[in-house]
């Protein structure tokens, strides 16, 4: 049993979880023969999901994340 008061900080989860989700979409870019990196820039740029594909929803999972929120985690990531 816990007795200290637990903290969650909401906008560390949401982003651990935004950046899951680019991984898992480099992964099924990367795995149907696709460069992620292209890809992703290419959608980041446009705004265009034509550029991801629609294998295991990748395409669905990156259109619910908002292309601002997208590019500040991976400056935030690259910065670290």
């Amino acid at each position: 049993m816990l007795s200290d008061t637990q903290l969650f900080n909401v906008e560390e989860i949401n982003d651990a979880a935004v950046e899951m989700t680019i991984k898992e979409i480099y992964d099924v870019l990367e795995e149907i023969g696709y460069n992620p990196v292209n890809q992703l820039v290419g959608y980041i740029m446009s705004g265009d999901p034509g550029y991801i594909t629609s294998h295991k929803e990748a395409r669905n999972k990156i259109s619910a994340i908002d292309r601002a929120k997208l590019i500040e985690i991976l400056l935030r990531k690259f910065m670290k």
